[in-house]
């Protein structure tokens, strides 16, 4: 079962017929397409399930509050586009031969799934304030990714749904 880790969490995977990796750590995007036209982001993980492509971000803020100003569904969207972008570019460009693969496998799926794995404090302080409403966030989201995945979710440990193959502890 493959097993990444991400920050405090870790997610682990179902090992049939399926990819996953951490593509914010692929050669690719750290050598090759991270500087493009001033600087490309990326998500966590990039997860091809049989012909759907999770496009995976986690965000972690029981341990710190949140400290960037750009608001966070912007932040999530420019990361869908900009790994969507790098995908593309891996796929012809790419000097590893896995990471070539998986963005090929990626982008030949029927669909594109955007999952924010967004973990808040349980017990909200000055100190650790909820970052966003979950509610709130999925409606930006919507607006903001309709064209890749009309339908984002936001998630934490307990409430992934049951068409996410993967647990995180």
């Amino acid at each position: 079962m493959p097993t990444l880790h991400e920050g405090h969490l870790t997610f682990e995977f179902p090992d049939d017929e399926t990819r996953v990796a951490k593509y914010d750590e692929w050669s690719f995007y750290r050598n090759q397409f991270q500087r493009v036209c001033g600087g490309a982001k990326a998500v966590d993980f990039v997860f091809v399930d049989g012909e759907r492509t999770w496009l995976i971000e986690v965000k972690d803020y029981r341990h710190g509050p949140r400290t960037k100003t750009v608001d966070l569904a912007d932040e999530i969207a420019s990361k869908v586009r900009d790994t969507l972008a790098g995908l593309a570019a891996c796929r012809c460009n790419a000097n590893d031969a896995m990471e070539q693969q998986i963005a090929n496998r990626a982008l030949a799926t029927a669909h594109m799934a955007v999952v924010l794995h967004l973990e808040q404090p349980t017990r909200p302080s000055r100190l650790f304030p909820p970052v966003a409403d979950s509610g709130d966030l999925v409606q930006k989201l919507k607006q903001l990714l309709k064209p890749v995945d009309p339908h984002p979710r936001v998630v934490d440990r307990n409430s992934l749904h049951a068409s996410m193959r993967w647990s995180v502890t």
